[in-house]
C-alpha cells in the first residue's frame, strides 16, 4: 500500500464559545457549532480540517455537516491522497450543497499530504509569501457597541476596521460609521452589508457617509446574492470598490461577475466553496484584474491558518479578513499562524497548516 493512501477518517462536533455574538445583517452566532475532521494516511500521518457551517449565510448546520462527511467516509477510505483534485471533483458531485463539509475534508486531506512531504501549505499553494495584514470586524449592533468595538480593535494594534451594516437602516449605519471614524480617525474603514440592503438603501448609505465626511475604502456585498443587476449598478456608479461575497460562491459565479462587470473584487472563502474551488476562483479573478479578499465564516485558528497559507502562498490579495479566531473564547488548538497586531505570519510553519490539537 502506498504511504499516501487514506486509511482513516473521523469527524466530531467542535463547539467554540465566542467572546460576543458574531452578528451580521442576516443573523448572529453565539457559539460556533463547527466540525473537526481528522484524516489519516497509510504511513500514520494525520491531517486536520475544520468545517464551519454558518446557518445565517449558507443554511448549513452542524448536524447536516456531520452527516454529509459521514456519508462519504467509506468512499474516501482507500483513495490516494495524491489524487486530491479528482477527489475534490468527486466531493463536489457527492456533496453539492455542503460546501463547509467539503472544505473540512479538503483541508484535512491537503494538510495530511503536505505533512507527509514535510512541506508547509504556503509553499504547496505557490510560495509567494508568508505574511498578511488583517482587518478586524465590528459586528452588527448599536452606536455605543460600534464605538467600544473600535476602541478595543485599535488597542490590539489593528487599524483596518470592517463594519457589519445592513441590520439597521442606512441612516443608523451611517451614525455608527461616524462614531467609529470619530474614535479612529486614521483607521481604514470597510463596510459589509452581507446582502442586507436594497440598491436605494446602499446608495443612501454611501451618500450619508459622503455628507458626513467619513472615508470608506471598500463596500462588500451591499445587496442580496441573487441581485446581480443591482450589484453591477452600484459598481458602475460608485467610486468606492465593491466586493462580492455571497454573490461569489464558485468559479462559475466569478465568471458571471466578470462578464457582467458586476464587482470590483471578490471575497474568497474556502468555507463557502472548498479549497480547490477557491484556487479556480483566484485564477479567474486575477486574469480579470479584480481585487481579492481572503475571508471566512466564524472559524478557529485551524481553518483560518489554512486560509492564511492559501492567500499568502498564492499572493495577489488586497485584503485579509481572517479575524474570527479573535472572537473565540476557547479552542483546543496550538500552532498555525502567528499574529502580532495586524500582521499574520506563517513563516514558522514547517509542514501542512501547522495547527495541532493541544
Amino acid at each position: 500500500m502506498n504511504p499516501t493512501v487514506i486509511t482513516a477518517l473521523t469527524v466530531e462536533p467542535l463547539d467554540l464559545p465566542l467572546t460576543e455574538p458574531f452578528a451580521i445583517a442576516t443573523g448572529a452566532q453565539h457559539v460556533a457549532h463547527n466540525v473537526l475532521v481528522r484524516l489519516t494516511l497509510a504511513d500514520g500521518t494525520t491531517g486536520l480540517g475544520e468545517a464551519a457551517p454558518f446557518t445565517a449565510v449558507s443554511g448549513e448546520t452542524q448536524a447536516r455537516t456531520l452527516a454529509a462527511i459521514q456519508s462519504v467516509r467509506e468512499r474516501l477510505i482507500g483513495q490516494e491522497a495524491r489524487s486530491w483534485r479528482p477527489l475534490s471533483a468527486w466531493l463536489t458531485e457527492a456533496l453539492p450543497g455542503e460546501p463547509s463539509a467539503r472544505c473540512g475534508l479538503e483541508t484535512a486531506l491537503l494538510d495530511a499530504l503536505a505533512r507527509h512531504h514535510r512541506v508547509p501549505l504556503w509553499v504547496f499553494f505557490g510560495g509567494a509569501g508568508t505574511e498578511l495584514d488583517i482587518d478586524m470586524t465590528v459586528t452588527a449592533g448599536d452606536r455605543a457597541h460600534a464605538e467600544s468595538s473600535a476602541r478595543a480593535i485599535l488597542a490590539r494594534g489593528i487599524t483596518t476596521l470592517k463594519v457589519k451594516v445592513g441590520a439597521l437602516s442606512p441612516e443608523q449605519d451611517v451614525e455608527r460609521l461616524v462614531a467609529i471614524h470619530q474614535v479612529a480617525p486614521q483607521a481604514r474603514l470597510f463596510a459589509d452589508a452581507n446582502g442586507g440592503y436594497t440598491v436605494p438603501q446602499a446608495r443612501a448609505f454611501l451618500s450619508g457617509l459622503e455628507r458626513a465626511g467619513v472615508p470608506l475604502s471598500l463596500f462588500e456585498q451591499p445587496v442580496p446574492a441573487e441581485d446581480l443587476a443591482g450589484l453591477a449598478e452600484l459598481t458602475r456608479g460608485s467610486r468606492i470598490p465593491i466586493c462580492a461575497d455571497e454573490s461569489a460562491r464558485s468559479a462559475e459565479d466569478v465568471l458571471r461577475l466578470i462578464r457582467e462587470r458586476a464587482a470590483t473584487g471578490i471575497n474568497i472563502k474556502t468555507m463557502k466553496c472548498g479549497v480547490v474551488e477557491s484556487l479556480m476562483m483566484w485564477h479567474l479573478a486575477r486574469a480579470a484584474g479584480m481585487e481579492l479578499m481572503i475571508g471566512g465564516m466564524v472559524e478557529s485558528a485551524l481553518a483560518m491558518s489554512c486560509s492564511a497559507h492559501l492567500a499568502a502562498g498564492l499572493g495577489g490579495f488586497h485584503y485579509a479578513d481572517l479575524d474570527t479566531p479573535l472572537f473565540i473564547a476557547k479552542h483546543p488548538f496550538r500552532g498555525g499562524y502567528r499574529q502580532q497586531g495586524s500582521r499574520v505570519s506563517i513563516a514558522d510553519v514547517t509542514s501542512g497548516h501547522g495547527v495541532e490539537l493541544a
